[in-house]
């Protein structure tokens, strides 16, 4: 039997596990939609559209330990922990089945978390990494991955088109860095030095408009920690620090930043752009900022979506561990994603538009494959990633060596942008997960519990996605 049918099989039985579960309402395009390209940035390729879609903190081995023909496991490896209740004594430990809302956030800085369970490429100290602001260890904790059924969006979007099972996160750290990753694909700030972990405020936005006297953490080339970095805001860099951003307006390749609504002091993630200075301080931060985040939805609908999207979920949406709704924890991430993708599936977009769906950052759950540590904290662990496309190879399980530099790479070939020459200079792209010569996939509904009503009409938190300090 086929991976892709066992995958079916199994779906078709997921399917009628998840309750309430049934197709979500996204409406068809509106008479007379067209597609918007740029006037001198259409790609010579079948894709005129880039979705980088970008969810919170979950390992591979979190979503896809159980799916067929992927190196994922249910049994994991740890280091004796005579602290833990009971007692690790080291060597196999086997994972736990989960639901998806969780109930708990791990650790997953570079410095006290993922160093630590990388233990010299043998990703077995997971259990010794303190939970944040104790000193309890985590024991098995991270030793869990999630319930197949909850998340059947992801694993019928995997089997009807491609999946990568070795994309690395550009740097061993967590989602301030990694948000930076994914418009420019490092953060080398200094001579030799790069950013990792958070900046030292809590409850402020992480960029230019930072409370004062905050921060960043840096490493360095040969991956010594240095507490005291610069304010983080671009301008304050010696290094230049340019993103993807200045590549497409050379070209005038049309870009939007989807985000979520946020208030002064939660603003953190809302935007990779909020530290680059000519961004934050110019006319594309009204411009090219579209907040909330379900303005996709609309500009998919109206014939407005740009050539290059990234969208940043609402909290409730983005698969991060210990989101409170009304009281309750929930994750709504399967179905957000489910909802962006039928809205495009369902348009005149549908032909020429490439969807990345990536995790940003491990979120402290293990993950039994690790990189081979280089400069700067990274490599870090694997996270998913779906690509979506016509042109897409269905049912691919993509085995090359990714890093968020592939997906950079990717974009800036498809409109010969130029190199950033950052990750992007050294990862493979993503190219093989495509095939532009096959007939294109007819798409298909993905079948949710909830679609584009409930995201258009839901109360924004005006939490951000990610609430690490």
């Amino acid at each position: 039997m086929s991976i892709r049918v066992t995958v079916f099989a199994f779906l078709a039985v997921a399917a009628a596990l998840i309750a309430g579960c049934g197709t979500g309402s996204n409406p068809s395009p509106a008479p007379g939609e067209m597609r918007l390209y740029s006037a001198s940035g259409r790609s010579a390729t079948p894709i005129q559209h880039v979705v980088l879609m970008i969810q919170e903190n979950r390992s591979f081995n979190d979503f896809f330990a159980t799916y067929p023909g992927t190196d994922g496991t249910t049994t994991g490896q740890a280091e004796p922990d005579p602290s833990c209740s009971p007692p690790i004594d080291g060597g196999s430990i086997a994972l736990t089945e989960m639901p998806l809302d969780l109930s708990l956030d791990m650790n997953h800085t570079w410095r006290t978390g993922y160093s630590i369970a990388y233990d010299a490429g043998k990703m077995d100290g997971f259990d010794k990494i303190q939970f944040n602001g104790t000193a309890a260890d985590e024991c098995s904790v991270p030793y869990q991955y999630t319930n197949p059924a909850q998340i059947a969006p992801y694993w019928t979007l995997a089997s009807e088109y491609a999946l990568a099972e070795h994309l690395f996160t550009t740097q061993g750290s967590g989602s301030f860095i990694a948000h930076q990753d994914l418009i420019r694909g490092g953060t080398i700030v200094e001579p030799k030095e790069a950013m990792v972990d958070d900046p030292t405020c809590g409850d402020c936005w992480w960029g230019c408009n930072a409370s004062p006297g905050t921060i960043t953490h840096l490493i360095t080339e040969a991956n010594e920690f240095i507490p005291k970095g610069p304010f983080p805001c671009s301008n304050k860099f010696q290094d230049a620090y340019p993103t993807l951003r200045d590549l497409l307006d050379a070209k005038k390749v049309s870009w939007k930043y989807y985000v979520p609504p946020s208030s002064q002091i939660d603003g953190k993630l809302w935007s990779a752009f909020d530290l680059v200075y000519p961004v934050r301080y110019g006319p594309e931060w009204k411009a090219n900022i579209s907040s909330p985040e379900t303005n996709i939805l609309s500009d998919v609908q109206h014939g407005k979506l740009p050539a290059m999207s990234w969208v940043i979920p609402e909290g409730a949406n983005s698969d991060h561990p210990d989101t409170m709704l009304d009281h309750k924890y929930v994750d709504n991430g399967p179905e957000w994603i489910a909802t962006v993708v039928n809205a495009i599936g369902e348009s005149s977009y549908w032909d020429s538009t490439a969807i990345i769906i990536v995790w940003d950052d491990w979120g402290g759950f293990y993950d039994n494959k690790g990189g081979k540590l280089g400069k700067y904290a990274g490599p870090g662990e694997r996270v998913p990633a779906i690509i979506v496309s016509p042109f897409a190879r269905a049912g691919y399980i993509s085995t090359t060596t990714y890093q968020f530099g592939s997906i950079l790479k990717y974009i800036e070939q498809n409109w010969d942008l130029g190199s950033l020459k950052t990750t992007d200079k050294t990862s493979a792209s993503i190219i093989d997960c495509f095939n532009y010569k096959q007939s294109p996939i007819q798409f298909q509904p993905i079948t949710s519990s909830l679609g584009k009503s409930y995201f258009m009409h839901e109360k924004h938190s005006y939490q951000p996605p990610d609430t690490d300090w």
